[in-house]
């Protein structure tokens, strides 16, 4: 299995631990279904290219949450324990010798993906694709709920004077929505349909808004997070059911919320519901992009759609999205905090306590371990 972070060309995946760290550094281990342990990690050694990073925010995402629940998340199954998390900031406490960007003191927001930089994809730039993709928390990688991991230099950002740790750890989740923003070519000219104001339509929302899209309308189950969406910025929003029976009606009140056509829509829950309404909904020669993972398997009916030459797009993940997101962040084009509703400390007891918080829904957003 792989350590909590692996260098670029050095040994970050020898068993070998950091002096020092075997004692003190502890992660949260995944060990089974609803059980998480804190227990010792020991870190790989520090590589040329790599720099030693003592956690301090890590917040909780819904992939978390599925492999917690259910030990796994789609196709990414966990078959041995794990440290779990991939949302991070911290402060770097060593540098590898090759690192110039980066000093001991420095707070850093840390990208969770470290790809082959070999493979075509990679070189095409598309390197959340990479077969080879070694990623925090997803199996058989470990994750970053620890007090310390060891990570690649060049995937760690030096956070602005003005952008808080916790801030740091939201650009990961930000980066979804920025990546989708971009696969979906959205400017000051797309008018943007959300389905779901959990954390990814939320941040999919602000991301939108940062792209200059004139009119964003969010459509969701819960009245309590649509209440949100509306005060992060969108437009209209639209209460919907969980009945696919009321598609039809409900693509007329999305319209009518619109007030134009939808030029793209944002299916940030990824259910069958979820993705017809968007199919139906968006304007002729107009694009669907999926976000959300709610059902593994989805069956529609596209040819409606396809007659209308409205484009289906995926994403997975993100390519080089840190700097505008701390960018975004510095210039306060977004603001993430809003969506951080809990905080823990790093005990079993709180560990344990924030993921039934995060896997309870209600009124949790995000929630963030402060470290």
């Amino acid at each position: 299995m792989g350590k909590g972070g692996k260098p670029d060309g050095g040994d970050g995946f020898e068993e070998a631990s950091r002096d020092g760290c075997e004692q003190e550094n502890m992660a949260a281990w995944l060990l089974g279904v609803n059980t998480l342990k804190i227990q010792p990690f020991k870190l790989p050694n520090l590589g040329p290219r790599d720099v030693l990073v003592r956690l301090k925010a890590v917040g909780i995402c819904g992939s978390d949450v599925h492999h917690f629940k259910n030990m796994r998340c789609a196709d990414f199954v966990v078959k041995e324990p794990m440290v779990i998390g991939h949302e991070c900031a911290g402060i770097v406490e060593e540098a590898g010798s090759e690192v110039k960007h980066l000093v001991p003191g420095d707070r850093v927001a840390l990208e969770p993906g470290i790809n082959c930089k070999r493979c075509e994809l990679c070189k095409q730039g598309r390197y959340n694709l990479c077969p080879e993709m070694k990623f925090f928390g997803s199996p058989p990688t470990h994750g970053c709920l620890a007090n310390q991991v060891v990570h690649p230099g060049d995937l760690c950002f030096k956070l602005p004077n003005n952008v808080s740790l916790e801030e740091g750890a939201m650009c990961e989740p930000l980066s979804v929505g920025v990546h989708a923003c971009r696969r979906a070519n959205v400017g000051p000219e797309t008018n943007v349909l959300v389905m779901g104001a959990g954390p990814i339509g939320l941040v999919t929302l602000l991301a939108a808004r940062a792209f200059e899209a004139p009119r964003i309308v969010v459509a969701d189950v819960n009245d309590q997070r649509l209440s949100v969406a509306k005060a992060l910025g969108a437009h209209e929003i639209v209460k919907v059911s969980t009945n696919i029976e009321e598609v039809a009606e409900e693509v007329v009140k999305i319209k009518e919320a619109m007030g134009t056509r939808v030029d793209v829509s944002f299916d940030c829950a990824g259910f069958n519901k979820t993705m017809a309404t968007a199919l139906s909904a968006t304007g002729s020669g107009g694009k669907v992009c999926l976000v959300g993972m709610g059902q593994r398997e989805l069956t529609l009916a596209l040819t409606s759609a396809a007659a209308r030459e409205v484009d289906v797009i995926g994403i997975f993940r993100y390519t080089n999205t840190w700097p505008l997101c701390l960018e975004l962040l510095r210039s306060s084009k977004v603001d993430v905090k809003p969506l951080i509703t809990h905080r823990f400390g790093f005990s079993q007891k709180e560990v344990e306590k924030a993921f039934e918080t995060s896997a309870g829904g209600g009124s949790a957003i995000k929630v963030m371990f402060n470290l």
